[in-house]
């Protein structure tokens, strides 16, 4: 594929205009850029990834974006999503954009020493353990290339849009389920009067039971199977707890939440109180 350069950014990145369609893009790949010149028509292999200037992002336009951030922060987002793609296979790129508008925010935030904390970071690191893991490579890309340490609620961040670059949720969906499975694990804590542990067995089984719970209502999704009528004569306690949960997760989501859900809570909370009274 041949491409116009009209704007060098680094000597791994430029501007370019696809020969083909008059496309604007952004080509990103080891020394793409290197020796050549604005107004040059240049090959670019397959090695090199290519992103249209199109693309409209939740932080705005990919090309206002191109504008502000500086083309080392576009060559971290850039190495992530390698990284995710490699971990995941097809990953979509487009998020590149806003990856690199948070790590530029990031950076600038690091160099005048304000410190983030984000309560979710527990969370998202079992939540999100491989998107966790990728983003993790950016500590080392920014200690090798500008001498900046980064801390885990950052890399909690990033991972969250590499979670949005492999599944179809964007970074505030993302976020929104992670806040929203913190409020249920709270309101379990509440019910059953046990702590629950973020590195525990439990907390897993729960945590992406939770996950999924709210995703189905985010998205409209109906489980089939009803487990309402065993689980409440069953175990009457776990399954009065999942309802209530149940309620008051409705109230936090402002959105409905399916009563076949109840049972199905209801026998997490169950297993998870029997693992506690075994232990």
């Amino acid at each position: 594929m041949l491409y116009r350069i009209a704007k060098i950014l680094n000597h791994n990145s430029f501007m370019g205009i696809q020969d083909e369609n008059n496309q604007e893009c952004l080509v990103m790949g080891k020394g793409v850029a290197f020796g050549k010149k604005v107004g040059q028509t240049v090959p670019v292999t397959a090695e090199a990834k290519v992103y249209s200037l199109k693309e409209m992002t939740e932080r705005g336009d990919a090309k206002d974006i191109l504008k502000s951030v500086s083309p080392l922060c576009l060559e971290f987002a850039n190495e992530v999503l390698n990284q995710a793609e490699q971990e995941f296979g097809k990953v979509d790129r487009t998020i590149l954009f806003t990856m690199a508008d948070h790590l530029d925010f990031a950076i600038r935030r690091i160099q005048n020493g304000e410190q983030i904390s984000n309560p979710l970071t527990d969370d998202i690191r079992v939540m999100f353990y491989k998107e966790y893991k990728v983003a993790s490579c950016i500590q080392e890309l920014l200690k090798e290339k500008m001498q900046i340490e980064i801390d885990e609620h950052e890399i909690g961040y990033i991972a969250l849009h590499v979670h949005a670059a492999i599944v179809d949720e964007n970074v505030s969906q993302a976020m929104e389920i992670a806040r929203t499975v913190r409020e249920c694990i709270s309101l379990v804590e509440k019910e059953t009067g046990n702590f629950v542990d973020v590195m525990s067995l439990g907390y897993n089984r729960l945590m992406n039971h939770v996950r999924y719970m709210v995703a189905r209502a985010i998205h409209g999704e109906k489980l089939k199977m009803n487990l309402n009528e065993y689980m409440s004569v069953k175990f009457p306690e776990p399954f009065m707890s999942a309802e209530r949960i149940c309620r008051q997760m409705e109230k936090s989501l402002k959105l409905p939440i399916p009563d076949i859900e109840i049972g199905y809570l209801a026998m997490h909370l169950e297993r998870m109180l029997d693992t506690d009274i075994n232990e």
